[in-house]
């Protein structure tokens, strides 16, 4: 990558509900950063709305791949918001790894994900560039946290891990709950664009991203992915929202890029209460459980139904754009906890605490700072191609996060 760059980070795509949070976040910290998009009229109005004032803006139209290669060619990261990115996310991947500009993104499309790494993974690595997406609260906290787990293990007992286990347990704000405090626009867009695309197949394999058929079956005997709702202690584990197949396929790939043996990866929501809650909790995780299995089936079906599927699920969801009111936001505090067992049976946990809503704020703030680290020379490991969050960034910095209210642990 080229030493100077007129900026460290280009947020693309400001104007949606994450991208305002990204703003407020890199100004806040005082970044060198520019915001690009390609109505200057709306982006002066965001940022004015979200009160972040002397950031640089410049125009980026994806239609226009010249004003892509511009904006990647004067910033070393760019952040790219602007999804479904089935559907809009390579000319901007093309753009980076062409001008030498790290990329990253919020991607849920596992299949997507999976077509990006077999185009780019050695033009990424030979131009030095990292490609880095799945990097929201889809996969980046649960990614992290068990590379943690892993390394501790190997520096305990000289182990791996068999199994990893991670659980997540949400507090939201006082009040009923709303449809718009629970998933996005953005993510609805994506799971219609992911359920409608030509290998949707590939969105419930735990192995989807890794391109070592023999690893690949080994993977997906030693840890299919379940729905199913389950007891864990006094909790219910119900399946994780928004989607229960994005997670395994990140934390299995960074499992095979950094030469570890394949592991059993269990996750879900912990629906907690008292005994008499029992019974309504294990509604709760049915419903969940069935939602994800009407997913899987869609991703089964034949190509003609899936697209069909995926056009109707476009018309009738929620828009890009769809989210909390910003008073929403703060009042939310989310932990996850990972339990890694060795074939010994050492057991290491992690633990993740934080505050903001996990899909808009904490995401946010986590992408803020992940545009940050890539930016600052000797910051993460030296390598480049098409990388998951735990193996582009390393387990070196977490500390980092604890000013995105992000704070990584692990038990003694």
């Amino acid at each position: 990558m080229a030493a100077e760059r007129d900026f460290d980070v280009v947020v693309f795509g400001v104007t949606g509900v994450t991208g305002r949070k990204v703003a407020t976040y890199l100004g806040e910290q005082g970044a060198r950063w520019a915001a690009a998009a390609r109505d200057a009229d709306k982006l002066a109005r965001v940022l004015a709305e979200e009160g972040v004032s002397g950031a640089e803006t410049m125009f980026a139209d994806l239609g226009d791949p010249e004003s892509l290669a511009a904006m990647a060619a004067r910033t070393r990261v760019v952040l790219n918001l602007v999804g479904p990115y089935t559907l809009y996310g390579e000319p901007v991947i093309e753009a980076c790894v062409s001008n030498g500009a790290h990329y990253v993104d919020l991607t849920g499309e596992i299949p997507f994900v999976r077509k990006i790494i077999d185009a780019y993974d050695s033009r990424a690595a030979d131009a030095g560039v990292k490609v880095v997406q799945v990097c929201g609260f889809e996969a980046l906290p649960p990614d992290l946290a068990v590379q943690l787990a892993a390394e501790t293990a190997g520096e305990r007992w000289g182990e791996g891990l068999a199994e990893a286990d991670l659980a997540v347990t949400v507090d939201g704000p006082p009040g009923l709950p709303r449809l718009s405090d629970m998933i996005s626009g953005g993510t609805f867009q994506s799971l219609a664009a992911a359920a409608g695309g030509d290998d949707a197949s590939a969105v419930t394999d735990p192995a989807a991203l890794i391109t070592d058929p023999a690893r690949a079956e080994e993977v997906r005997q030693r840890s299919p992915i379940t729905v199913a709702p389950r007891r864990s202690g006094d909790a219910v584990i119900g399946p994780m929202a928004p989607a229960a197949f994005i997670n395994p396929a990140v934390i299995q790939r960074t499992a095979a890029l950094s030469g570890a043996e394949p592991f059993r990866y269990r996750e879900g929501i912990a629906l907690e209460g008292s005994p008499a809650t029992l019974p309504l909790r294990y509604i709760a995780a049915g419903v969940l459980s069935g939602t994800q299995a009407a997913v899987a089936a869609a991703a089964r079906a034949q190509p003609a139904t899936r697209k069909r599927i995926g056009k109707g699920l476009s018309r009738i969801l929620p828009s890009s754009g769809f989210g909390p009111s910003g008073e929403r936001l703060e009042s939310w505090h989310w932990r996850m906890t990972v339990v890694g067992r060795t074939p010994g049976g050492h057991e290491v946990s992690v633990e993740v605490d934080a505050d903001g809503h996990p899909g808009y704020l904490a995401t946010s703030r986590m992408l803020g700072e992940t545009g940050l680290l890539l930016a600052e020379p000797g910051m993460t490991p030296e390598r480049s191609g098409c990388l998951t969050p735990a193996t582009a960034l390393g387990t070196a910095a977490v500390d980092r996060f604890d000013r995105a209210r992000v704070r990584f642990s692990v038990a003694d």
